[in-house]
């Protein structure tokens, strides 16, 4: 029997088995007549109270099935833009033949009687609510004693969904409110003053590379950043390198959340073992080591890294809602300063994903992604790969775009930062047009920067070592140089050199030269 069939016998056996609210040493569930009958009377007595009300409250957080249906025919008042008042409320129930159902318009208008003041009706929701929330953690944890008892209850599975009922209480019903912009002034000011006053320039999570941080600051907090490339140019091991640099900074180390969905934990620490104790990954990978290259790798690369704050998850077919469940417990438990997946095709949706297509699949992904980066405040690095329009694109033109994102728009959408990895030597491109070697060389080409400027930084790939490095600061070679609309800049504050190219946030056409 598939996962499919097993929710839906689930969800037959709940309708069937008895109300937990009414086993629990037979207590009421928690409930507030009293309050629910004054907040229906204020919204009809006073006009502005349903926008305060509406913000808080939804038609079943009512426990009296008709104060429910009261409320819901404020609101489709409210959506058509009539007044909210004792005669509309009864005409708009006699509309929807549910007036004799709530008792009549005598009940409607005993509401009305109910009001002492609209002053505290803010307060007065607020508490409904409370009483919704104890209700449904009664429902929800009732259902899962229930199906805890049966003996074809996948335990994971169980408490997978378990978390993911409790998450949609918070998300639909605990929702932030707006802030005053004198609060969001004083919030920033202090946030200014505090980076005038800091020694150095990176304000969030280091990335390693200088010439990186001279363009992003460091991974900013609530930042959803698109690392792309096509397979084999070296994004799993650049990402590695990211979650060393920040886990092992020297003035800032950050826990790092690795979750890898393609290799095997003990592979990506083969990876980080060759990349810092600079052994080749070969000889790792199969144990032919000399006598000092052990010595080597316990002392360069076995010793420092068993100290690091990197957490690894290789589970495979990771879905959004597995993967925001552990990111919860990781930041509680551990305080983790940024998550890196590898990589964003291989996640699933979760949930019933019968009527949805693959690339609406994977917006409710990039989606859910940026959500939780907002919700955890630590950037988030999703690896993606790329489509294979790249390589049918010929004449230098086979550079990566925000177009080639392979599955769906939304991801350059959501993200706040899209990067692609770019090796001539995978093009077969050896030399540039001045002759010179470009072995090695990789650029990360910055495509989309909300908060900042497109650029694209020269690095050297080290990959026999799985090991990225900032290019030597007097090496310009490169591709596209004699082309106009790329030339170094000199960094006056510590005299670096990269390539630079004017901020635009607009896609770039097939007949763009970034380089």
């Amino acid at each position: 029997m598939d996962l499919t069939n097993l929710n839906r016998d689930r969800k037959n056996r709940r309708k069937n088995a008895p109300d937990f609210n009414n086993l629990v040493f037979g207590k009421i569930p928690p409930q507030s007549r009293e309050l629910e009958d004054a907040v229906l009377g204020a919204i009809m007595l006073e006009k502005s109270a349903f926008d305060t009300v509406v913000e808080i409250l939804k038609p079943e957080c009512f426990y009296v099935d008709a104060n429910q249906r009261i409320f819901s025919a404020m609101m489709g008042l409210a959506q058509k833009s009539m007044p909210i008042d004792l005669l509309t409320v009864v005409e708009e129930l006699r509309f929807r033949e549910e007036l004799e159902m709530v008792g009549g318009a005598f009940y409607v208008s005993k509401l009305t009687n109910a009001v002492v003041s609209s002053a505290n009706i803010e307060t007065h929701a607020r508490i409904i609510l409370q009483k919704f929330i104890q209700r449904e953690l009664i429902r929800i944890s009732g259902e899962t004693i229930s199906d805890a008892y049966e003996d074809s209850t996948d335990v994971f599975d169980l408490l997978d969904e378990a978390e993911s009922r409790l998450f949609e209480i918070t998300n639909n019903h605990l929702r932030k409110n707006f802030d005053s912009i004198d609060v969001v002034l004083m919030k920033t000011i202090k946030r200014i003053d505090d980076m005038r006053n800091r020694q150095e320039d990176i304000t969030g999570v280091p990335t390693g590379f200088h010439s990186l941080d001279k363009v992003t600051y460091g991974w900013q907090n609530s930042d959803l950043v698109i690392l792309a490339a096509r397979p084999s140019v070296g994004k799993t091991a650049f990402a590695l390198n990211l979650a060393r640099n920040a886990a092992m900074h020297p003035t800032k180390p950050t826990p790092v959340a690795f979750f890898s969905l393609e290799m095997s934990s003990a592979q990506l620490v083969q990876r980080i073992l060759s990349a810092e104790s600079e052994i080749l990954l070969e000889k790792i990978a199969r144990g032919r080591m000399e006598e000092h290259e052990m010595q080597q790798l316990y002392k360069k690369g076995i010793q420092p890294l068993s100290k690091a704050p990197i957490f690894i998850d290789d589970t495979a077919a990771l879905n959004i809602f597995e993967l925001r469940a552990k990111c919860r417990r990781l930041k509680s438990k551990h305080n983790i300063g940024i998550i890196i997946i590898d990589y964003l095709q291989l996640m699933s949706g979760g949930g019933d994903n019968r009527n949805s297509n693959r690339e609406q699949e994977i917006s409710t992904i990039s989606r859910n992604l940026k959500g939780l980066a907002k919700e955890l405040q630590v950037p988030i690095i999703a690896l993606s790969q790329l489509s294979r329009e790249v390589e049918k694109r010929k004449d230098g033109k086979n550079l990566p775009q925000l177009s080639d994102l392979r599955e769906s728009g939304a991801i350059e959408q959501d993200a706040d930062m899209v990067m692609f990895l770019y090796r001539p030597e995978y093009h077969g491109l050896t030399s540039n047009e001045m002759g010179e070697s470009v072995k090695g060389e990789t650029y990360v080409r910055i495509a989309k920067h909300r908060n900042g400027s497109l650029e694209n930084i020269k690095l050297k790939g080290l990959l026999h070592i799985q090991k990225f490095i900032d290019a030597p600061e007097d090496d310009f070679s490169g591709l596209g140089m004699s082309e106009g609309n790329w030339k170094p800049v000199k960094d006056d504050d510590n005299a670096r050199l990269f390539i630079q190219k004017g901020s635009k946030m607009n896609d770039l056409s097939d007949d763009d030269e970034p380089f």
